[in-house]
């Protein structure tokens, strides 16, 4: 295990500076590109870092790993949020009891000549299941639609979550191209999603008719509510893509800075301290055992806002070049929407809205007070 995190993140720093910030752009729109990107990381060594090296990984320690998220979130948006899909599937992949599937899968991605995505955010919704598993003799019969799986054209396999009629989750190897089983199961693809950010990481809709998921690409079988408690358990860790959108933010403000009045340089100095202490406060909660639930959640929301407010300030200081669709405060601003609900629970809804509604300031409330309007 690496325990000295800058000797692991100095070259992936200069790798994404170099390599990945220069195309950033090109990257949100090209799916091509981005796929080449997320192949770079593969050769460095860089998609299974949650696997043990026994199969191939870097048996990154947590702590390390969130310092990655969240600078390739800083560099490209569409890259962190393409290869945290693949780094989800390995690290399952590297927990499952299928030695079998392990070892015919494992060291080809973390290596990213295979290349793996997940279907598993309909797990978090209320209501029927979106996908459905019956168990038969072979395995388990699916059916039903995954809304929401990234990585068309890129990834080859997919991890999908359903949902028992007890309310166990099965986990399974399915294919991310369309099928046709010798027994009639059928897994059509949808057209790639109009989306107004990261379109480029190509997501699509998976549908499931009478498929069968052998027990052979089974990965694992988890208890009721098991993905309502690993979210409770890691509300924190999409934070880290929200402070690296925010440092974005904040990179894409700075260039514009020399053009500007010195109340410009007031505003960044303000944000980056801003950013310095939430940054400081999730790192410390992230390894605190002490940090309650709620303020898990404020940290957060706050992390969320930030991304926000950083992305507004680069496009306020680009002025109206910000509304051309290939500048970078465009491609930021986008990013902080996607990272706004990425991986959103109810609870983080919650606090979310309850950050973005907190009073207005006492300056506004004497302004409009002076003007008879309250």
């Amino acid at each position: 295990m690496i325990q000295d995190s800058s000797e692991f993140l100095k070259p992936v720093a200069h790798h994404l500076r170099q390599q990945v910030a220069p195309q950033a752009n090109h990257l949100d729109q090209d799916a091509k590109a981005l796929c080449e990107a997320m192949i770079q990381l593969g050769e460095m060594q860089l998609l299974g870092l949650q696997v043990p090296q026994e199969w191939g990984g870097q048996g990154l320690d947590e702590l390390t790993f969130r310092q990655f998220q969240e600078l390739v979130s800083r560099y490209s948006g569409a890259l962190a949020f393409l290869q945290t899909q693949h780094q989800s599937a390995a690290a399952m992949l590297a927990t499952s009891t299928n030695t079998g599937l392990k070892q015919q899968y494992l060291a080809d991605v973390t290596q990213g000549k295979v290349r793996v995505g997940v279907g598993l955010s309909h797990l978090r919704r209320q209501g029927p299941p979106a996908v459905e598993a019956i168990a038969v003799d072979e395995g388990f019969h699916l059916r039903g639609e995954v809304p929401w799986v990234t990585g068309f054209g890129c990834f080859q396999h997919f991890v999908i979550g359903a949902l028992l009629p007890d309310g166990q989750t099965v986990f399974g190897w399915v294919p991310l191209t369309e099928t046709h089983q010798p027994a009639g199961g059928r897994l059509t693809i949808s057209k790639t999603l109009s989306l107004a950010a990261m379109a480029s990481t190509n997501t699509v809709k998976v549908l499931l008719q009478g498929w069968t998921l052998p027990k052979s690409q089974v990965l694992a079988l988890q208890p009721s509510g098991w993905m309502q408690t690993k979210d409770q358990r890691n509300v924190l860790h999409h934070s880290f893509f929200a402070l690296g959108c925010a440092q974005a933010g904040l990179d894409s403000m700075a260039v514009a800075l020399k053009d500007l009045p010195p109340f410009a340089e007031v505003a960044w100095q303000a944000l980056d301290q801003q950013l310095v202490h939430c940054r400081t406060a999730i790192y410390h909660a992230q390894q605190s055992c002490e940090i309650s639930a709620s303020q898990r959640l404020r940290l957060r929301a706050e992390a969320i806002s930030l991304a926000v407010r950083c992305a507004h300030a680069a496009v306020t200081t680009a002025r109206g070049g910000a509304n051309a669709h290939d500048h970078p405060a465009q491609r930021v601003y986008r990013e902080a929407l996607a990272f706004t609900v990425f991986g959103q629970t109810p609870a983080v809804m919650e606090a979310t809205l309850a950050r973005l509604s907190q009073p207005v300031s006492p300056l506004l409330l004497d302004t409009l007070k002076s003007a008879g309007i309250v």
